[in-house]
């Protein structure tokens, strides 16, 4: 006997695990899902070129940075200062802080950072702190370059955290022989007309002692006084209201200032309250300057470094 003819294999219906007769999927539309998944679209070179495109974006940020870094500005702002007498109004005030000499902040740049200073001819200069970074070796050659800063009514300063790490003896001593007048708990009288202003300093909060009566002085509830501190978290304790007005550097502006967020490090108790630019305090007002140098890690971002050109009203 032969065997009998095989049995033709008809189309699984709806219920079976194909599709129904006449609804086979048309070609083209990739490989069948797998498990019930679909296909992952993630392939070894799709892969490859989207992680060499993060490594792009990450090296053409990284070097933007580091180019806004040395990009430096200057930044004009107009200040109202309480009791200021009337024939100081227009009075130009410039400020340079947080220099940061050593390894990622060059003479050249300082160089530069003095000469666009004195072109502005500003009526004094006052220097608010951190001249070198991570070296002693770099206090002396640092001032050396300072000592061509001229103004009118002269060039003060006050010292920061940075200069007593690396030798606060050395930094006063090359200060002086820079003809800069430290102004460390202690202040002058500007005279101009017959009326005058007291411009003071305090130590440096972390490293040093801040003694503002000491600073002030003489000064009478009428007279209108400017203060440098390095850090402006001295301001929030401040309620002497002689004091008119704060200059202070030690933020940065944050270095890094990312849209949105914001800086996502700022060295004061108070976040981002003395980021930078002129800010309320309890009982006076601080001009925060992003500064002109750079620490660990050198980059900027969204945070140019800034000479301050402070017109005074």
């Amino acid at each position: 006997m032969k065997d009998p003819a095989p049995k033709s294999i008809k189309p699984e219906s709806a219920a079976g695990h194909g599709p129904p007769a006449g609804h086979e999927l048309p070609a083209g539309n990739g490989p069948p899902a797998i498990n019930g998944r679909p296909p992952s679209k993630w392939t070894r070179r799709r892969f490859l070129k989207i992680a060499a495109g993060g490594v792009a974006a990450l090296g053409l940020g990284l070097g933007y940075s580091a180019a806004e870094a040395g990009w430096m500005t200057v930044a004009p702002d107009t200040i109202a200062v309480p009791r200021l007498p009337a024939v100081f109004r227009g009075f130009k005030l410039a400020f340079l802080t947080d220099l940061h000499h050593g390894p990622y902040t060059g003479l050249d740049y300082l160089r530069q950072a003095v000469a666009a200073t004195n072109a502005l001819a500003p009526d004094v200069i006052c220097l608010g702190g951190d001249y070198v970074h991570q070296d002693g070796k770099f206090i002396r050659p640092c001032f050396d370059v300072l000592a061509a800063l001229r103004a009118p009514m002269g060039v003060f300063g006050v010292m920061g955290n940075h200069d007593a790490w690396e030798g606060l003896p050395e930094s006063r001593a090359a200060m002086q022989a820079a003809g800069i007048r430290e102004l460390t708990n202690a202040g002058v009288w500007l005279d101009r007309g017959g009326a005058r202003v007291r411009l003071c300093g305090v130590g440096d909060l972390w490293t040093d002692e801040v003694d503002l009566p000491a600073a002030l002085d003489d000064a009478t509830p009428a007279d209108a006084c400017v203060v440098l501190s390095h850090n402006p978290d001295v301001a929030e304790d401040v309620r002497d209201a002689r004091v008119s007005l704060m200059l202070s550097g030690h933020t940065h502006g944050g270095q890094v200032v990312l849209p949105v967020f914001g800086a996502p490090f700022t060295p004061s108790r108070y976040g981002q309250k003395y980021l930078s630019g002129l800010c309320r305090a309890p009982a006076t007002q601080v001009f925060v300057s992003r500064g002109l140098g750079t620490i660990t890690p050198p980059l900027r971002f969204g945070c140019r470094p800034e000479i301050n050109l402070l017109t005074l009203t």
